[in-house]
């Protein structure tokens, strides 16, 4: 079993298409969003998890959540974080 944290896929866009409940950013619903801050939730869920909301997205969105994911994961910060923080 991996025992390493898999970090949450909030990317700081946290606002939910009131039609669907899917968060814009994360593609997550209220009760994942719950899920996932439950430090008893198994890293296997959260996999499966990530490839559910993966395939809810469409492809622009899932375009700018893997780029704002994996800097998340390298740097610890999204893109856009990055970018506001350099600027004057």
């Amino acid at each position: 079993m991996n025992n390493l944290k898999i970090l949450s896929p909030c990317i700081s866009i946290c606002k939910s298409d009131p039609k669907t409940g899917f968060c814009y950013g994360c593609a997550r619903t209220d009760g994942e969003k719950k899920v996932w801050k439950n430090p008893e939730t198994k890293n296997s869920w959260k996999e499966e998890n990530l490839i559910t909301l993966k395939n809810r997205m469409s492809e622009t969105q899932l375009k700018t959540f893997n780029q704002s994911y994996n800097e998340k994961i390298e740097f610890g910060k999204m893109v856009y974080s990055k970018k506001l923080k350099k600027e004057p």
